[in-house]
């Protein structure tokens, strides 16, 4: 995932402190199912690479969405072809 994720410890140059901006909260679903749930903390690094393992029945929409600390929700999709 492309994403700061600013803990609001760190200062910019100018020696103001960078807001907090993190993922809370990471889901993937298939077909409207849940196939994998985490909570994100503060500890993770910028850009977080986050992989699991799934079995799909068959094909359809995996969906991915992460909630931004403002509450922004970021959705994605990607069809599976799977035989």
């Amino acid at each position: 995932i492309s994403h700061p994720m600013e803990t609001g410890q760190r200062k910019d140059k100018e020696g103001n402190t960078i807001p907090r901006q993190i993922i809370n909260h990471f889901q993937a679903t298939f077909e409207g199912e849940p196939v994998f749930e985490a909570d994100i903390e503060p500890a993770v690094s910028a850009n977080p690479y986050i992989e699991f393992s799934m079995k799909v029945p068959g094909p359809g929409t995996l969906r991915f969405e992460w909630t931004d600390d403002d509450g922004t929700v970021y959705e994605l999709e990607e069809k599976i072809d799977a035989a």
